[in-house]
């Protein structure tokens, strides 16, 4: 059988390859084909994507070291990459999701100046994504974090003469840049005061910063070191506060804004606290603090999500909201009064992780479909402007409808046993003897509340766009069309995903969460029980939330009109995102703009005057002296005279001749 594992550098490899390939060849060469080794890249790592994770299942967790990194006194890191079952998981989302995303694109940006850039980005992006994905160090993984921030910026300002495109990159690029140098002060936190064996760690290779942490008596300051990690995770997966970048997004192509939000950028920050879990299980108060940021931000995307127009805000805040599910699952991942080997710690990873490899289908999809309809469009994406396109559009319509029933947390449906497995991990937090229960029993509720909520704007979106009368802008033409084939295929797979992935790999089967306890520093799980109470409440939720949202928007639309009327505050609040984008301007923007100002007229005004004013005295005592240098001679002959005048009545002043 195929072994993978010897070519794991092969993964990211193909990507980097079709990158620069593209780069230089596409412009003038390929041309119109210039998406050929961007999906051919693609479609090998996936290959081999799989193939690692056959390999995992059957011969565990394999490390590689190709070659030394930097080395400088003790101090050493190595260009290593790590293949375990977590990292199988991971790769195999990242490359399936990403090369049905570069397919779909063929069609989707066909007719755009600058093709061949754009899978040259594409392509870049995923080779970031594998390589911080197979990152066997906290160095090299940063490393790839930032080239994954880079690309990012790369893609989303795409159509950079676009002036709404640039701000949006720059923005989040800015944005993220916050939370990475809070999680860069965690690595060196984490070099410069952890120990193991009484000495200072020389590698930043997870095996050494995980075993001195394990190490009795280990005194370090874990709680400081992981909050500030998870300060990356913030600015990354686009979690309160620093969220503010991912709606803006949206400015960037249609297929970016699917790769960002569902299998690449923005669960980098979920894998890199799942990786580190042997750190944040030392550490309850951090964990406490990543599960209330995470319910917090999935409550308050969503009830930004219920008012907003624009198809693919929705998602973004959906995916916003959806990240904070997956938080909130990180954060329930403690016993502090429990054994370290507690199998219930992975069970709630496995739950954070088994929502991010769902999330990844149903999302891309929703993305992919909302790209669809915006083709058809001529690119209008508010939705008051078009509606009744479920027989204009009858692939993108049953696709759409699909990803929105696993994304609503629909019975059955991939959405609903990955949420189920995040409340019921929550719920496990709050039981009797947790220091913390009271905070986890509200989080509970906050969960249960958002997934009301995701199920009522998920269907809100679907009926103002696919039910009633007709409705088409003038920019869509006069024959609206259904998208070519080659937007269509990914659009059905991803949805086949959406519908049955779920039940395929877990709830009966357990493969994902046996597989997943593979893990090094994983607990095996000997335990699966169905929390039939949860099960059947957030059913009922879910149901319900879609019911209210066909009562207000189908069946009797008027009602909504009334409902803002009767609360303009409320609506107002929600429809302008709680104005948390004016307060940052308010009281950060603006005040960093103002103290940019000062600097700057106290530079031009002050340290340069003052660098003038001196520059000015040699001038100044030239121009005293300026008058006698007139170039007459007769004038030179009498300052000669009354200098030799002065010099005598000086003498005779001075010795009385």
């Amino acid at each position: 059988m195929f072994d993978a594992i010897p070519y794991l550098w092969l993964i990211p490899a193909f990507p980097l390859a079709a990158s620069v390939l593209t780069a230089f060849l596409g412009p003038r060469l390929l041309r119109k084909h210039s998406h050929w080794p961007c999906i051919v890249g693609a479609v090998l790592s996936c290959i081999l994507a799989f193939g690692v994770l056959v390999a995992i299942g059957r011969q565990g967790t394999e490390i590689r070291e190709y070659y030394t990194w930097f080395q400088a006194g003790d101090v050493y890191v190595g260009f290593t990459l790590r293949a375990d079952a977590l990292t199988a998981i991971m790769l195999v989302t990242v490359t399936f999701i990403s090369s049905l995303i570069a397919i779909y694109s063929v069609g989707y940006m066909h007719a755009e100046e600058g093709y061949a850039r754009f899978f040259a980005e594409i392509a870049l992006f995923l080779f970031s994504m594998t390589g911080l994905v197979l990152a066997e160090n906290l160095l090299l993984l940063y490393a790839f974090w930032e080239g994954v921030g880079l690309c990012s910026y790369l893609l989303i300002g795409f159509w950079f003469t676009k002036p709404s495109a640039a701000e949006a990159a720059r923005k989040a690029f800015l944005v993220t840049r916050l939370g990475d140098i809070g999680f860069l002060i965690g690595i060196l936190v984490i070099w410069s005061q952890f120990h193991l064996n009484g000495q200072p760690l020389y590698a930043l290779d997870y095996k050494t910063v995980f075993d001195a942490v394990g190490q009795a008596g280990f005194e370090g300051p874990i709680t400081a070191a992981c909050l500030l990690l998870f300060c990356g995770a913030v600015g990354k997966s686009a979690q309160f506060p620093l969220h503010v970048w991912l709606p803006d997004a949206m400015e960037g192509p249609t297929p970016v804004s699917a790769l960002i939000h569902a299998a690449t950028m923005v669960t980098a920050g979920v894998y890199m606290v799942a990786r580190c879990t042997p750190l944040f299980e030392r550490a309850p108060d951090a964990q406490l603090v990543v599960g209330c940021i995470g319910g917090f931000t999935a409550l308050l995307a969503a009830l930004i999500a219920l008012t907003q127009n624009d198809l693919k805000r929705v998602l973004a805040y959906s995916t916003i909201s959806q990240l904070g599910y997956m938080f909130l699952a990180l954060g329930s991942a403690t016993r502090p009064e429990l054994d370290r080997a507690n199998p219930l710690v992975t069970m709630a990873v496995v739950a954070a992780i088994f929502h991010l490899f769902t999330h990844a289908f149903f999302k891309a999809l929703l993305f992919l479909a909302a790209g669809s309809v915006m083709h058809a469009m001529g690119n209008i994406i508010d939705m008051r402007r078009f509606g009744g396109l479920r027989y204009a559009l009858p692939w993108t319509r049953w696709t759409f409808l699909s990803g929105a029933a696993a994304l609503a947390g629909f019975p059955l449906l991939s959405g609903f046993w990955s949420k189920d497995e995040i409340l019921s991990a929550v719920a496990f937090a709050g039981e009797e003897g947790h220091p913390y229960r009271a905070a986890y029993v509200v989080l509970l509720i906050v969960g249960l509340v958002t997934a009301g909520l995701t199920a009522f704007y998920t269907f809100r979106a679907y009926f103002l766009t696919f039910s009633g009368e007709l409705r088409t802008p003038p920019e869509a033409g006069h024959h609206v069309h259904e998208s070519p084939p080659v937007m269509v295929v990914p659009l059905v797979i991803l949805a086949i995903g959406a519908l049955v992935i779920g039940i395929i790999v877990e709830p009966f089967t357990h493969w994902f969460s046996g597989f997943l306890a593979l893990t090094p520093y994983f607990t095996p799980i000997h335990e699966h029980e169905f929390n039939w109470l949860l099960m059947v409440g957030s059913s009922i939720i879910a149901l319900g939330g879609i019911g209210l949202a066909w009562f207000l928007y189908v069946f009797q639309p008027g009602v909504v009109t009334r409902l803002a009327s009767a609360v303009p505050g409320l609506y107002q609040l929600s429809l302008n995102k709680f104005y948390l984008d004016e307060l940052y301007s308010f009281f950060l923007v603006q005040p960093v703009l103002g103290l940019a100002a000062f600097g700057r007229a106290f530079d031009l005004y002050v340290v340069d005057g003052l660098v003038d004013l001196l520059g000015q005295v040699p001038r100044f005592l030239g121009l005293m002296f300026r008058p006698i240098q007139n170039g007459l001679a007769q004038f030179y002959a009498l300052a000669m005279a009354l200098g030799l005048a002065v010099f005598l009545i000086a003498l005779v002043w001075r010795y009385g001749w």
